[in-house]
């Protein structure tokens, strides 16, 4: 039954409270930083194809198939997870998460550049090792406030942490 008003009709209905408005403003947000960090991850990583093809990679490298495959589940999950828990956390946690997040994506996208714009290598791999140290805090935060979420972004963590070895691989052979 819908409720109404003195006069017989329908109520209005109530405005969000203001955690619910704050919590929609966290949620899109997140899903905003993650769309701005694949724009520009694959803006950087296009940047100079031939270059990278030219590389020697390191032996413990992945089949390009498997970055095809990592990356689109990685941004899928990052923006499931931070719309999730910014709609169904306290704003106190989906804001602390969606820094980290912010802190996270700056970190990886500084990889990004580094490494495909000005080819820095070192320094992309020390940019990516604050990234994938990041990713844990997320993946560990996610977990404590909605384990789904946590076990969702276990891969994404994992995989920062292999692309950051496989990062100071590539800066080794360029400076050994």
């Amino acid at each position: 039954m819908i409720p109404a008003d003195a006069t017989g009709r329908p109520a209005p209905a109530a405005a969000p409270a203001p955690d619910e408005r704050w919590n929609r403003v966290l949620a899109v947000a997140a899903v905003l930083v993650v769309v701005a960090y694949a724009v520009l991850a694959t803006r950087w990583v296009s940047a100079d194809p031939g270059w990278y093809d030219a590389l020697t990679k390191p032996s413990w490298q992945p089949p390009d198939w498997v970055f095809g495959v990592a990356w689109p589940y990685n941004f899928l999950a990052l923006g499931v997870a931070g719309a999730v828990l910014g709609l169904r956390t306290p704003r106190g946690t989906a804001g602390l998460w969606l820094a980290v997040l912010v802190a996270n994506a700056a970190f990886a996208l500084g990889w990004a550049y580094l490494f495909y714009v000005p080819h820095a290598l070192t320094a992309a791999a020390v940019s990516l090792t604050v990234g994938a140290v990041l990713a844990w805090v997320l993946a560990f935060l996610a977990w404590r406030a909605l384990p789904w979420t946590g076990v969702a972004l276990l891969p994404y963590a994992l995989w920062l942490t292999v692309a950051t070895s496989l990062a100071f691989g590539f800066a080794a052979q360029r400076t050994g």
